[in-house]
């Protein structure tokens, strides 16, 4: 397996954390080094977020990404902010129903997944976080892809285990957008 340096990031309130989260337990299912940093602005809710996910197969020296492999960004900010930090034949995942412009690098894959606007005409409108996540699944093999559910349900709170079935079908959405 290779190693994989992840920055998710956009506005707080897209679910980045809880996706970062998702990732790092299916990494952690798959006996895997990981590593999960959040952080958020003071606002929590439409204040900036991002958080880091290391998923490795040698011990993790340090849980901050400078140079990420993976770039999931759900907001103009942030892919104005991480895109030169991705290192070159690195992977930007961009939700765009919500960023217009393109990314300007020629020496990275980029994925336009206009995922707020798939969760939209699923009826999940919350969910494009995990959309996006679908998309990462299957075009970087970081995890496996029957670790998720496993992941899910142990991420997924007590209080709303009756959102594991939709969370799954939005994860579904975006690996059959990009396959």
């Amino acid at each position: 397996m290779a190693n994989y340096e992840m920055i998710i990031a956009g506005f707080g309130g897209q679910g980045l954390l809880f996706s970062g989260k998702v990732l790092a337990y299916a990494g952690l299912l798959e006996n895997r080094e990981l590593s999960w940093l959040p952080s958020y602005g003071p606002e929590m809710r439409g204040g900036t977020a991002n958080c880091n996910v290391i998923l490795s197969d040698t011990p993790v020296g340090s849980p901050i990404v400078q140079q990420p492999n993976v770039l999931m960004v759900m907001n103009t900010p942030s892919l104005d902010k991480y895109e030169n930090d991705v290192v070159p034949g690195g992977k930007i995942f961009i939700d765009s129903s919500l960023i217009s412009r393109k990314v300007v690098r020629e020496d990275v894959e980029a994925y336009y997944i206009p995922a707020t606007k798939m969760a939209q005409d699923m009826g999940v409108p919350t969910l494009a976080n995990m959309i996006l996540l679908g998309a990462i699944i299957a075009n970087t093999g970081c995890v496996q892809p029957d670790t998720i559910a496993a992941a899910l349900h142990k991420v997924i709170p007590a209080r709303k285990a009756d959102l594991f079935d939709v969370n799954m079908q939005a994860i579904e959405a975006g690996k059959a957008f990009v396959s």
